[in-house]
């Protein structure tokens, strides 16, 4: 598989999908930001993963030219986190940022069967989104609007862009991090540095800690098997 690198201006998605739906040989696309969402509106299918977030990140044409899109931020997180024993069914975690790649995680996790979820991010109205999103597609999960430290987790994720090249600043206070347990697994989606301070410091709590880059790596293989250019994987 070959990735060609395309620099679009928003003002020709429209084009662009439609030459896709000819390309005959082109397995697809895959989808970054900011056209994630506007992708999706223009799509023949979407799973059921993508449809409820209203996003794609990668898109497969069929023979006929039939465009279907999935969003595999979600899938690619949790792959990662496996590898580093992460067990989503019963737990509890934090997700920060709920933006593309937190909702996507929220949702994977939600998916996995996480139990508990607490979230947080600077815009409140688009945590009341995600809580109304996820509380009616996941009944049974319940919301935690309060806690005082984090001892509570089993997973700390950050998914805001806090960190990103270099910065010094951390998407919780210090203070905060001080409650961690060493057995959460702390997790973060920057993708450069791939050791971000929040990283730095939860290993030095003695912490697991997975970065932004074993993300992308899994996701890798899940593009690959949908775009197919990678048989399924066996169940």
């Amino acid at each position: 598989m070959a990735l060609i690198p395309v620099d679009l201006d928003p003002a020709q998605l429209r084009d662009f999908v439609a030459l896709q739906r000819g390309w005959h040989n082109s397995p697809g696309f895959v989808v970054t930001i900011p056209h994630k969402r506007p992708v999706a509106a223009q799509l023949d299918a979407l799973t059921a993963r993508a449809a409820r977030l209203q996003a794609v990140n990668v898109v497969r044409r069929d023979a006929d030219g039939t465009l279907s899109g999935d969003m595999v931020d979600g899938p690619g997180f949790m792959a990662a986190a496996e590898t580093h024993g992460f067990v989503a069914r019963g737990g509890s975690a934090l997700v920060i940022g709920t933006g593309g790649a937190g909702s996507a995680i929220v949702d994977a996790l939600c998916d996995a069967g996480i139990a508990r979820l607490a979230l947080q991010d600077l815009d409140p109205a688009r945590v009341a989104a995600m809580r109304a999103l996820f509380g009616a597609a996941f009944p049974a999960l319940e919301f935690l609007d309060h806690y005082d430290g984090l001892g509570a987790f089993d997973l700390v994720v950050n998914a805001s862009p806090v960190g990103m090249g270099g910065a010094d600043a951390l998407p919780i206070p210090a203070a905060l991090l001080a409650t961690l347990r060493q057995d959460t697994l702390v997790a973060d989606v920057v993708t450069k540095p791939a050791m971000t301070p929040f990283l730095h410091a939860a290993r030095a709590h003695g912490c697991r800690v997975q970065t932004g880059p074993e993300m992308t790596a899994c996701q890798i293989e899940i593009l690959a098997r949908f775009l197919g250019v990678l048989p399924e994987a066996a169940v």
